[in-house]
């Protein structure tokens, strides 16, 4: 990627930061959207742009519209999120704790699995293949979903606006000292996690090792 948009290998990792700093917004301001639209319209058309952004990321021809698409993916890629809360309030209240913890492992372990797909389908036929092969996946699972998913979702909160909802959760996080010390968990753990992977790939992939994407 870096050498086919001549980005310099020092610059490549705001790629990562990028779709982070997406992901942090589409967690503050798409996730709360569940609670006033349809969860089923509002996963199916994440979904939907989700594969947009996919295919401007493979089809980039420079460094700025890379960016701004990976920006893009990191934004929608909190449907994940808005699928558990939607399977959460299908749910009953014994069940549920046992539905979150599916999708959790479901989620967790793609992720896993997309690291080693990803890597192959980069060896085979480049890196823009894995994303528009992805965009491809995205829209399937657009369409699956879209027939699966209940046509009459539990109704949103009444009298709710959507910036009552953006003050409501900077109040739950005032208020709720757990909800304080998880995020922080949270943050530490996936900040150790990305710093590392990140950049353990510029000497895994330089001499001696010269270790492909797949491996």
């Amino acid at each position: 990627m870096a050498r086919d948009l001549g980005i310099t290998p020092a610059a490549i990792g705001i790629v990562v930061t990028l779709t982070q700093i997406g992901l942090a917004f589409g967690l503050m301001l798409i996730v709360p959207l569940g609670d006033l639209w349809d969860r089923r319209k509002l996963i199916v058309g994440q979904i939907a742009l989700s594969a947009v952004a996919l295919v401007v990321v493979g089809t980039a021809p420079n460094a700025v519209v890379l960016f701004g698409g990976m920006a893009l993916v990191g934004l929608l890629a909190v449907v994940i999120q808005v699928i558990v809360a939607f399977a959460a309030t299908l749910a009953a209240p014994a069940e549920r704790g046992q539905t979150i913890g599916t999708i959790q492992s479901g989620v967790v372990s793609g992720i896993l699995l997309a690291r080693f797909a990803s890597g192959t389908l980069a060896d085979l036929g480049g890196w823009r293949m894995v994303y528009l092969i992805s965009a491809a996946l995205m829209l399937v699972m657009a369409a699956l979903l879209a027939r699966a998913l209940p046509r009459h979702a539990p109704q949103p909160l009444a009298g709710s606006s959507y910036t009552k909802l953006l003050r409501s959760t900077a109040a739950l996080f005032a208020e709720e000292p757990v909800l304080r010390e998880r995020a922080v968990f949270a943050l530490l753990a996936f900040a150790s996690f990305s710093a590392f992977w990140s950049s353990i790939v510029l000497p895994l992939a330089a001499p001696p090792l010269s270790l492909s994407h797949t491996t």
